[in-house]
C-alpha cells in the first residue's frame, strides 16, 4: 500500500505512468482477496455533520438534552493499546484518516494550445477529527465540540488538459499548503432528545445544507464533495473552508427535518492570503451574510426496513457583493466598455436532491444494497458561472455475493454555464487581438458532461481503493476543447 503514497505529484511521462497505474492495480486487485469487515467512503473523518443530518430521529427519543453517539468508522488500527476505547468511554472520539486520488490522462489534449500537455497527477489529504462529549466530561448536558484539522498535497490534471471547472482529483485545492490547516470548530447543544440541534463556530455550510455522504463514493469534483454548482459563489464555504456562522435544525417528526442557518459571507475563503491555516478568526474579511434553509424527508421503506432515503428542497439567499457576469456599473457590456461588472448586493441558488435505496443484499451488511441518485441545483444567472447542473448516479454495494463488501457506481453531471458567462466570452474572443476571457476560458463556454465509473475495492480493515475512470465531454464547457479521458484510482485508509 505504500506505492500510491510515493506516486509522484505530476508527470507528463504518459506510457510509463500507465504501466505505472495498471501495476498498481493489479497488485492491488490480488490485495483484496483479503476479507474483512466493511468499510466506505462515505465513513471518513470528515462525514460526521453529513452523517447526523442524514440519521433520521430515534424511535422513542426522551425529552431531554442527549448527545447523539459519535460515528466509528472501521479502522486499520481499531483500538491500538486500549486508548481508542478508553478516550470514547470518557467521551472522546478521534479519527483520522487519509484519502488519495491519482489521474492519467489517456488523450492528449486540443492541439495549438501550448499550455496543454498531456499528463498524471496525484492529490491527498490527511484528516484529523476530534469530537468532545462536554456532557461525559464536565456533565454539560446534550452539549458537543467538533474540530477538523485537514493537510493537503499535490496537483489536478484536468487543468493541463483545459478544464478549470471540475477537478479530476476533488480532493486537490483550498486546503492552505500547509502542515495543519482548520476547518470546523464549532459547538453544538442537542435538546429534547435530538429533535433540537443549534451549533455555532467555525462551520462548513455545504457539510449540512445540501450535503451527502454518497456523494464522496466517487473521485471528480463536479459531483464528489457536494454537487459542484451548490456552491458556485465566492462566499459559499465548502470543506475544507470554514466561516462564522450559525446553524438550527429541528426534528417535527422521526422523518422529517427542517434547518436554516446564517453564516457571515468572508472575502477570499479559498484563497491563502487571508485563509492558508484557517486559523483567521477576526472579521476584517466579514462582506455580508448567507441565509441557507432546507427541508427534508428520511423514509427507511421495505417491509423489512432496510431502504433509506434521502428527499431534500432548499434554497438560499445571499446578500453580499456579487459581479454580474455580463452588465458593467452603466448596464452595458463590459466586455465592450472595459468598465467593472455591477455589483448585485442581493442573489440566490436553490437545489432539490434525492437518494433511495431501492435495493438491499440480504448476505452483505446494512450499508449493502442499489442506491440510486439525482438532483438539480439552479442559481441566480446573472451572478452565478454554474447556471445550473443536473446529476443522476447510482452506487451497488455487495451486489458480488463473495465481495459482500465491494462496490460499484456510475455517474453523470450535466452543467449548463450563465447565458452572461457565454455573452461575454463571445466578446472577449471576438476582439483584436482577442481578450482574456474569464474562467481561463479558450472559447465559448456553453455546457459541460462529465461521467464517471468506479469499483471500490474493499482491501481489508480500514483500506478501501477504486479504480476510477473518467470522461470530460466539452471540457471546460468548450466545444472547440475535444473529450479528455482519465484513468486513476482513489483509495482511503481510515487509520483510527
Amino acid at each position: 500500500m505504500i506505492a500510491f503514497f510515493a506516486m509522484r505529484k505530476n508527470t507528463c511521462c504518459h506510457g510509463w505512468s500507465f504501466v505505472k497505474t495498471t501495476l498498481i492495480f493489479g497488485a492491488l486487485v490480488t490485495i483484496s482477496s483479503v476479507q474483512a469487515l466493511a468499510q466506505t467512503f462515505q465513513d471518513n473523518s470528515n462525514s460526521d455533520a453529513r452523517l447526523r443530518v442524514a440519521t433520521p430521529l430515534m424511535a422513542n427519543p426522551s425529552s431531554k438534552p442527549v448527545v447523539p453517539p459519535f460515528s466509528r468508522p472501521e479502522a486499520l488500527f481499531t483500538n491500538p493499546f486500549g486508548m481508542t476505547s478508553w478516550l470514547r468511554s470518557r467521551g472522546v472520539a478521534l479519527t483520522m484518516d487519509n484519502t488519495n486520488e491519482y489521474t492519467d490522462a489517456l488523450s492528449a489534449p486540443t492541439a495549438g494550445h501550448p499550455n496543454y500537455r498531456q499528463g498524471s497527477s496525484n492529490a491527498g489529504q490527511v484528516n484529523t477529527a476530534l469530537h468532545i462529549n462536554w456532557d461525559k466530561i464536565l456533565g454539560l448536558k446534550g452539549f458537543a465540540t467538533h474540530t477538523l484539522f485537514t493537510s493537503r498535497y499535490g496537483t489536478t490534471a484536468n487543468r493541463m488538459m483545459g478544464d478549470w471547472l471540475a477537478h479530476s482529483s476533488e480532493i486537490y485545492g483550498g486546503g492552505g499548503n500547509v502542515v495543519v490547516h482548520l476547518v470546523t470548530a464549532y459547538g453544538e447543544e442537542n435538546l429534547l432528545g435530538g429533535r433540537v440541534s443549534i451549533a455555532g463556530g467555525r462551520l462548513t455550510e455545504m457539510s449540512e445544507f445540501s450535503a451527502s455522504s454518497l456523494f464522496c463514493n466517487f473521485q471528480n469534483n463536479s459531483f464528489c464533495g457536494r454537487p459542484k454548482a451548490a456552491i458556485d459563489n465566492q462566499y459559499i464555504t465548502s470543506y475544507p473552508a470554514g466561516e462564522w456562522g450559525f446553524r438550527v435544525r429541528g426534528r417535527p417528526s422521526r422523518y422529517t427535518y427542517i434547518q436554516a442557518g446564517v453564516y457571515f459571507a468572508e472575502r477570499g475563503i479559498y484563497a491563502n492570503s487571508q485563509h492558508r491555516t484557517g486559523f483567521h478568526f477576526n472579521s476584517s474579511n466579514i462582506v455580508g451574510q448567507l441565509a441557507p434553509i432546507e427541508l427534508g424527508w428520511e423514509p427507511v421503506l421495505g417491509s423489512k426496513h432496510e431502504l433509506p432515503g434521502h428527499y431534500k428542497i432548499g434554497g438560499q439567499l445571499i446578500s453580499a457583493p456579487n459581479p454580474d457576469n455580463y452588465y458593467d456599473v452603466n448596464g452595458q457590456p463590459y466586455a465592450l466598455s472595459g468598465r467593472t461588472a455591477r455589483n448585485h448586493q442581493q442573489t440566490w441558488s436553490t437545489w432539490l436532491e434525492v437518494d433511495q435505496k431501492i435495493l438491499h443484499h440480504p448476505y452483505s451488511n446494512s450499508e449493502g444494497g442499489l442506491t440510486v441518485m439525482g438532483g438539480v441545483i439552479y442559481n441566480d444567472p446573472r451572478t452565478s458561472l454554474r447556471n445550473y447542473e443536473t446529476y443522476v448516479a447510482f452506487v451497488d454495494r455487495g451486489f458480488i455475493r463473495s465481495r459482500p463488501y465491494d462496490a460499484f457506481g456510475m455517474v453523470m453531471t450535466y452543467v449548463k454555464i450563465a447565458p452572461g458567462v457565454s455573452d461575454t466570452d463571445i466578446l472577449d474572443l471576438s476582439m483584436m487581438p482577442a481578450r482574456t476571457a474569464p474562467n481561463h476560458a479558450t472559447g465559448v463556454q456553453g455546457h459541460a458532461t462529465i461521467f464517471e465509473t468506479n469499483y471500490q475495492i474493499h482491501v481489508m480493515r480500514g483500506v478501501v481503493l477504486a479504480p476510477d475512470f473518467q470522461i470530460y465531454f466539452h471540457p471546460n464547457a468548450q466545444r472547440n476543447l475535444k473529450n479528455v479521458e482519465f484513468i486513476g484510482f482513489k483509495s482511503q485508509i481510515q487509520i483510527m
